[in-house]
């Protein structure tokens, strides 16, 4: 195929000492097919039992989420040309393009050494002192790392990863690295109060990735105006 060819991704934003690195996770292949479901708001309910709610009336903006499912191919990876992923993918097969998919759904900083150094402290502590907590300091609160769901130029969304599932299907002889698989990924897109809630410096790209798509989506819908007026325009009980 000649010309420009877009491939979806997952850009993961991690923490380092200074500034956030983005870890873009592209597609090897793009998904032929893709779930796109909507779930609308709950309705909003009267605190009076005798005022009649408004059927229109909702809590908030619908819910959304994507399903689809990715091919991987290590022996395509090798035939591709590039020498540094080539030798990547000889020596590992397809595991890091698994693992930067496993940690999608890990809390960043989750297995950092602070931690698990304060996790044996209080252990030990307790212990020796034949004391506990009501509270229990070795389950601090967590957060999941930002990620951008990029399928092409009008879709670029915040997304929290609900569901992973890999199927390995081949692999080498040698080490048992896997080198076909599929990855079934389930991702919730975030709402823009979930998105304003979020505590960390990647705040601002998440919202302006969701205004960005919904401005597109917005744009998207009033140009399909030029199809429906002229033909249901005439059927409608009024005019």
């Amino acid at each position: 195929m000649s010309g420009l060819y877009l491939k979806g991704a997952f850009v993961q934003f991690m923490p380092t000492f200074l500034v956030p690195l983005p870890n873009v996770i592209i597609f090897q292949y793009n998904p032929e097919t893709m779930t796109h479901t909507w779930k609308p708001s709950s309705p909003e309910v009267s605190p009076d039992s005798r005022i009649k709610p408004n059927p229109l009336a909702v809590e908030g903006l619908p819910g959304e989420s994507f399903s689809f499912t990715l091919m991987m191919d290590s022996n395509d990876t090798i035939a591709d040309g590039n020498a540094a992923v080539a030798d990547l993918a000889k020596g590992t097969g397809l595991y890091s393009r698994l693992s930067a998919l496993e940690m999608l759904l890990y809390p960043s900083g989750s297995f950092t050494s602070n931690q698990l150094l304060g996790k044996v402290s209080s252990a030990i502590s307790s212990a020796l002192t034949g004391s506990s907590s009501q509270t229990n300091p070795t389950v601090p609160q967590y957060m999941m790392p930002t990620v951008l769901f990029v399928w092409g130029p009008g879709r670029i969304v915040p997304v929290r990863v609900t569901s992973l599932t890999i199927t390995e299907k081949l692999y080498d002889a040698l080490l048992l690295n896997p080198i076909h698989a599929e990855a079934t990924v389930e991702i919730q897109v975030l709402t823009p109060d979930e998105v304003t809630a979020l505590s960390d410096s990647l705040k601002k790209v998440a919202v302006a990735a969701y205004d960005y798509s919904q401005a597109f989506r917005q744009a998207m819908a009033l140009a399909n105006l030029s199809y429906a007026a002229s033909s249901i325009i005439g059927l409608l009980p009024f005019g």
